[in-house]
């Protein structure tokens, strides 16, 4: 469901935004230069002019560059030398003649590059690989609908709101998707809405002092989803026989229950959006929410559209839907809250035609990276199938090490795909993944560059309401725990999620005792920090590894094969310093950005 159309097609003077007198906001200017281009651009890190004089006066402007330093030309041989290597390893386990092959090969298929087979065997890749020409053909229907509806209807019909037209295509929408379980769709967004009024009107005769309205809108939602998982997404006949025959339509997308978690997402923020607006109850950090006129300003900034609620009537049940079922958003994200969604109807930013195309190479390039990874490391098939009798310590790590490449990888396409539809509409979500995702030291970095959206919904209703920073401990556990099981009901995911929390506290209380602040100019700090940074990305690999690739009893194996015999011990050595390396080259590639006056937190 996604598409590749170009064309902005809500100009600007057809919103409300315009009619209102509030001007197009102006996006800033992408200041990347050299290498920093390859990672993109985040409007949101480039600081304020307040905050950069404050900087100036602070002389936080980056340290010196390194990179014509003799130690890290040392780090250029090196890295001339290691990645190939680690380019090569699984490239060679994937060959016919290897002894394993035979035992993987009926995983692979037939591919197109080079006359070489290719591995789609993981089932989420393959099922939106191959729905690529399906989701091009809706995105352009849903594009040229919309096109049709600016240019043509809504001039002779100026009392038209895009969110009617919204509201139209998207029913429409889920109905080719779900069939008749576009019904049961719409009977929990209704009873989202049902819940989100009563608990605003609730904390209204309470003077927005209780927490009732919250934990309602919150046990709501969670119910939804422990049913649907237990009713496998309900059927029909299980009410009454005589709708027996309504599950004999189930649409394209039949198990609508799998990709509803993503819908619940925005009904939560649309009531807890709801519930701060009306009540002006603020979470902890009073940073998450502020009012405004919204007649007489418009923010223009992700995080101030976020922070600024609307007037209440805003909160309507047409817009929830308009909102809830946007197509380009719908099944994948990247996920949007209510507030940053309803200002940009009605102020909308789009994209220049450059920053489009821009886009979607940067989309092509990933996806090509894909095919190529695919159709010459055979690494999916070789975890699925346990092939790796004989391999050594060094092949067996490459295998896990590329297999997150491709978790990475799969999440980041269709992300970007389902994101370059909804600029195309000029609506502007968050990027999902910042930076590639060897290009991380920190645990709490990663999480913010990783699922980037997910992330900032996570903070927004979950982290700081629980207290944030003052009540770290906890609320990294609780956040984790329902990340978990949010993305599946199973106790490898909650292992996962409990795993992170655990490895996250030691950064935590090493930047407690050695904080960058104080030492960040002594001759030490930053390769103490690297040390530290090495042993982050070990965890980070471990913990994922069991998530979402070979679970516990495959990384106990894989521990076992490094540490149980001297070539396993020395490999991982080997890997440790290489590691000690590449942080480094991460370290001096931040040091570049903050010169170049781009400040990211990850």
């Amino acid at each position: 469901m996604d598409g590749l159309e170009l064309p902005i097609v809500r100009p600007t003077t057809d919103r409300l935004g315009e009619t209102l007198g509030m001007p197009a906001a102006k996006s800033p200017v992408d200041r990347r230069r050299g290498p920093t281009k390859f990672t993109v651009n985040i409007p949101e890190s480039y600081p304020s002019q307040a905050v950069q004089t404050q900087q100036r006066a602070q002389n936080v402007q980056g340290k010196p560059s390194r990179w014509n330093t003799l130690e890290f030309k040392i780090y250029g041989v090196i890295f001339a030398i290691v990645v190939p290597i680690m380019i090569w390893v699984p490239i060679r386990l994937s060959q016919p003649s290897h002894p394993n092959f035979p035992f993987y090969r009926n995983r692979l298929s037939q591919g197109w590059l080079f006359g070489r087979q290719i591995d789609i065997s993981d089932p989420q890749y393959r099922s939106f690989r191959g729905n690529i020409p399906s989701l091009l053909g809706l995105a352009l229907a849903h594009l040229g609908s919309s096109r049709i509806f600016f240019n043509l209807v809504r001039p002779a019909y100026p009392n038209v709101s895009p969110t009617t037209f919204l509201c139209i295509f998207n029913v429409i929408l889920i109905a080719v998707l779900h069939g008749t379980n576009a019904i049961k769709v719409l009977v929990i967004i209704f009873g989202n809405y049902a819940v989100a009024r009563w608990a605003t009107s609730s904390a209204g005769m309470t003077g927005g002092q209780g927490k009732i309205g919250i934990a309602a809108i919150w046990a709501y939602n969670i119910a939804v989803i422990f049913a649907n998982d237990y009713f496998e997404g309900y059927r029909f006949g299980a009410v009454s026989s005589a709708l027996e025959f309504m599950d004999r339509y189930p649409g394209l997308l039949p198990r609508w229950h799998v990709h509803f978690n993503m819908t619940m997402l925005r009904l939560i923020s649309f009531g807890m959006d709801r519930y701060w607006a009306t009540t002006a109850s603020l979470p902890e950090d009073t940073s998450q929410m502020k009012t405004t006129d919204a007649t007489k300003i418009s923010p223009s900034t992700h995080k101030e559209r976020v922070r600024t609620s609307l007037p209440q009537n805003e909160y309507t049940l047409k817009n929830l839907v308009a909102y809830t079922l946007y197509p380009p958003l719908y099944i994948a994200g990247p996920i949007m809250t209510f507030n940053d969604f309803s200002w940009q109807i009605r102020n909308p930013i789009p994209p220049t035609t450059r920053n489009l195309l821009s886009y979607a190479f940067r989309f092509l390039s990933c996806l090509l990276t894909m095919e190529f990874v695919l159709h010459f490391m055979y690494v999916v098939a070789i975890k699925d199938t346990g092939s790796w009798g004989g391999d050594s310590p060094a092949e067996l790590s490459m295998v896990g090490f590329w297999n997150l490449i491709v978790v990475w990888l799969k999440l980041l396409i269709p992300w970007r795909f389902f994101r370059l539809w909804a600029l195309a509409d000029g609506m502007d979500p968050p990027e999902n993944m910042v930076r590639c995702m060897a290009n991380n030291y920190s645990c709490n970095g990663f999480w913010r560059s990783w699922h980037r959206s997910y992330n900032l919904w996570v903070v927004r209703y979950i982290y700081v309401p629980l207290g944030g920073a003052k009540n770290v401990v906890l609320a990294t556990l609780l956040v984790f725990t329902f990340v978990a099981l949010w993305h599946d009901l199973s106790f490898r995911l909650l292992t996962w999620g409990w795993l992170v929390s655990l490895f996250i506290l030691p950064e935590l209380v090493a930047s407690k005792m050695v904080p960058e602040s104080k030492y960040c100019n002594t001759s030490w700090y930053r390769h103490i920090a690297a040390l530290g940074a090495v042993l982050n990305v070990l965890m980070m690999m471990t913990a994922n590894l069991v998530g979402f690739v070979i679970g516990v009893d495959g990384v106990r194996y894989l521990a076992q094969q490094l540490i149980s015999s001297s070539g396993g011990l020395q490999f991982t050595l080997f890997s440790c310093a290489c590691l000690f390396v590449a942080v480094q080259v991460m370290f001096e590639y931040r040091e570049t950005e903050i010169r170049q006056g781009i400040q990211r937190r990850c």
